[in-house]
């Protein structure tokens, strides 16, 4: 029989609700398993197998994978009562362990050799017959490192029938209780004060709703939700003190035309919410005309809810996906399913296999998030839609006259806008019925004109038109794009009251049809504009090359007139890529060239921008990512900035090195150093200190590699300033080198070459200690962060004087 003494020892039994340790006769005919979601201190899994009248425990970090490749870190914990496999509540802060227990999975396991004897070799081997959790799995133990007192195992998934390829797909599928079916926000709130007032917040105001970006398939790779994409009205649900309003996409109140959903949504228990869904007929399917009629008739209505903007007060558009989905599923959490409100379902796995089932299935389409990724308003590569059918919106442009009795026209004229103009898209003629042309007529005999609303040259098909100014938006269903960008075989879906005229563009599926591969961006030809750089995020050449005509002024700031080296990867980062620091031939003008000594005496071209088109030229060429060196041209022997990379060792959380880059600031603040960070879009984060320019690389150098040295020495559990592999075990590696003369850093706003086509961006240090991670930002933040001011220009340059140095000394001698 095995003790709990140390499971009791770490409670007391008067304030936590845990139960107490009682010990049961071991035996019976199944041995029981249970795995428990605890947000403690961080949140992590806690795997129980039963074996001896006890819980064997252990702490899975991020939790159980079916993925055989991954091996997640199970860190063994006190043996726990057989009774705690039936827990789920809230575990008082100031107590052991505070924080939100939920029943993730239970059930029985098979020992598949005598667990005993795994137990003292490291190795056990079972069969799981859970809910969620099932087949063949393995604990090994791993070799204990010196003075570690902590027992670590490896949790692993066998290959069998239960296995899958995706590695997070059990935990993002799974989010709430197997035998309650609660979120963990509705477990948290069994405390008595923490469920609020109802509607006591105020309303939220409207929000702009993100918009997916179409792209011909999924995107490939981790990190991807997938939802079904529904054929009907964006609405975004508010509520609060005042009520409930429903907008449509584009912030009209349309409480009124979805009256039917407000009793539904008023029930919903919160101080306030602000929520993203799609309203679909009350049947639950038909496609975007038979919502129109639903409408019109009165008809029941159901909203699809796959987003929350705020709850009870708090914004959560900051927040990654993951966290979003969870506090909407609590929210949820209740109602009934087959309601008029419903949560979207999240299709786990291969988005491809699920967008072909959709489709088998007559469905619209797929839409696939970025789980990691804040909401943004707008257009978003976060966002990547793939449709079964071609559909788009079009503005209605005219009409031709029909020669047959009762019919007002024969067809629609179309076009859309694309950079402001109107562009012809050809004509639709079918899907009308009696009541769509007289409510069309209505809608068109206001808007008359004589003249086309065109700029350009029309075909002659267009001969006897009658046209209208440019405000009707329609959704027509086509076979294809011509090479010309015109529409074949359309027909007529239905108005989009919900949608501007001047917000449609087709341009995305014109592209896609005609193959039209080349594209002026920024004043520089982008050729190959359509080939997918990064394919798991779908991100385009073209893309690439609008991004850093996005950000090529703030980005100039620190990275005009400076030696450069360029990661190029002229087939996308499946592809090779390579680095280039001299100049060669082939590249557009905006790449320039300065001769530079080398250590070896030898001159050699290296290459630099100073402008825009230098930053498109060399994006033309297959760039994804800028280093810079420390030093611009003019002075290329006096560095004008220092950079610390904080480059934490494989599994090191981001806390970590969150902290050390505060240890920096404050250290160089000692100093007299003003400094400023920026995630990197990889595994750290740079700390970067503004120059004078009177220091050469010498100094500069000494001074790096003497700071980080004497912090390593002050802290060596945590930190190396060593570059051997062997000496980053477990710590964060200072890195001073890439303030040597010819090193180089990545460049603020950079895109990185890696998946998820993360950017290297600058950010306070208020804004560092709320991050979870370094590679959270990507080329669809750009727009927002661009309209805030830059980190890296608060940072006040200082040259590394006498006073520098001697407080430097000062400060090594603390």
């Amino acid at each position: 029989m095995r003790s709990l003494d140390a499971y009791r020892e770490k409670r007391d039994f008067d304030v936590t609700p845990e139960p107490r340790a009682e010990l049961v006769d071991a035996g019976g005919e199944r041995l029981s398993f249970v795995v428990q979601k605890h947000d403690a201190s961080r949140l992590h899994y806690d795997f129980r197998l039963e074996l001896g009248g006890v819980l064997l425990s252990w702490a899975v970090t991020k939790g159980p994978s079916t993925d055989p490749s991954q091996k997640r870190l199970a860190v063994r914990t006190e043996d726990h009562p057989v009774s705690y496999g039936g827990f789920e509540g809230t575990i008082p802060k100031e107590e052991y362990g505070g924080g939100t227990v939920m029943l993730w999975d239970n059930g029985w396991w098979e020992p598949l050799h005598d667990p005993e004897e795994g137990l003292k070799e490291g190795k056990l081997h079972f069969r799981l017959h859970g809910a969620r959790m099932k087949g063949g799995w393995a604990l090994v133990r791993m070799r204990a490192k010196k003075g570690e007192k902590r027992e670590n195992w490896l949790l692993i998934k066998e290959r069998d029938d239960f296995a899958g390829r995706t590695a997070e797909a059990l935990t993002n599928k799974h989010r709430t209780s197997v035998t309650t079916g609660r979120a963990m926000r509705a477990i948290a709130g069994d405390k008595p004060a923490a469920t609020p007032a109802k509607h006591d917040k105020p309303l939220p105001r409207f929000h702009k709703v993100q918009l997916a970006t179409l792209r011909d398939a999924p995107p490939e790779g981790e990190g991807w939700q997938h939802e079904a994409k529904f054929d009907g009205y964006r609405c975004v649900i508010a509520l609060g003190k005042g009520g409930v309003r429903l907008y449509s996409r584009n912030g009209k109140d349309w409480s009124d035309r979805f009256g039917a959903l407000c009793e539904p949504a008023a029930a919903l228990a919160c101080g306030s919410a602000l929520i993203d869904g799609e309203v679909i007929t009350g049947a639950g399917g038909g496609d975007f005309s038979t919502l129109q009629k639903a409408l019109k008739a009165g008809d029941p209505l159901t909203c699809y809810l796959f987003d929350i903007l705020v709850l009870d007060g708090e914004d959560l558009t900051g927040k990654p996906l993951s966290q979003r989905r969870e506090a909407l599923e609590g929210l949820m959490d209740g109602q009934p399913p087959r309601g008029p409100l419903r949560l979207s379902p999240v299709i786990e796995g291969d988005g491809a296999a699920a967008l072909a089932a959709i489709c088998e299935a007559g469905g619209e389409g797929l839409v696939s998030k970025r789980i990691d990724a804040a909401y943004r308003a707008g257009r978003s590569k976060s966002w990547i839609k793939s449709k079964c059918i071609r559909r788009a919106e079009f503005v209605v442009a005219g009409w031709s006259p029909s020669d047959k009795k009762g019919r007002p026209f024969s067809s629609l004229i179309l076009g859309s806008f694309e950079a402001g103009t109107l562009i012809y898209r050809g004509r639709v003629g079918t899907g009308f019925d009696g009541d769509d042309m007289a409510e069309l007529m209505a809608a068109l005999k206001p808007l008359a004109r004589k003249t086309p609303p065109f700029d350009e040259d029309l075909p002659d098909e267009t001969t006897g038109a009658r046209w209208v100014t440019p405000r009707l938006v329609v959704e027509a269903d086509y076979a294809e794009f011509t090479s010309e960008g015109r529409i074949r075989h359309g027909v007529y879906k239905g108005l989009r009251e919900d949608k501007e005229a001047r917000d449609v563009s087709a341009s995305a599926e014109a592209k896609n049809d005609s193959g039209d591969d080349e594209k002026t961006i920024g004043g520089v030809r982008i050729s190959s504009t359509s080939r997918r750089v990064y394919p798991d995020a779908g991100l385009t050449k073209g893309e690439v090359a609008e991004h850093y005509a996005q950000v090529a002024e703030r980005m100039l700031d620190d990275a005009a007139d400076r030696p450069l080296a360029l990661l190029r990867c002229p087939d996308g980062i499946a592809g090779d890529c390579f680095f280039q620091k001299h100049a060669g031939k082939g590249f557009p003008e905006g790449v320039k060239s300065i001769p530079i000594e080398e250590k070896d005496g030898d001159r050699a071209d290296y290459m630099y921008v100073s402008g825009p088109e230098g930053l498109l030229g060399a994006a033309q060429m297959g760039t994804l990512e800028f280093h810079i060196w420390g030093a611009r041209r003019d002075r290329i022997e006096r560095p004008d900035r220092m950079v610390f990379d904080l480059d934490p060792d494989e599994g090191l959380g981001f806390a970590r090195v969150k902290a050390a880059a505060q240890e920096v600031r404050e250290g160089l603040s000692a100093c007299g150093l003003d400094s400023a960070p920026m995630v990197t879009g990889g595994k750290g984060v740079h700390v970067i200190v503004p120059l004078r320019r009177i220091s050469e690389w010498e100094t500069v150098k000494t001074f790096a590699k003497t700071f980080a040295t004497v912090l390593a020495e002050r802290h060596p559990k945590r930190y190396t300033a060593t570059m051997s592999k062997s000496k980053r075990k477990g710590r964060v590696f200072i890195d001073w080198l890439r303030n040597e003369r010819g090193a180089t850093a990545i460049a603020p706003y950079s895109l990185r070459a890696r998946p998820g086509a993360a950017v290297a961006v600058p950010v306070t240090w208020a804004e560092l200690q709320d991050l979870s991670c370094p590679d959270g930002f990507h080329v669809g933040d750009m727009a927002a962060r661009l309209k805030r001011p830059c980190p890296l220009r608060t940072a006040k340059a200082r040259g590394i004087g006498a006073e520098v140095v001697e407080a430097l000394e000062d400060w090594s001698r603390d």
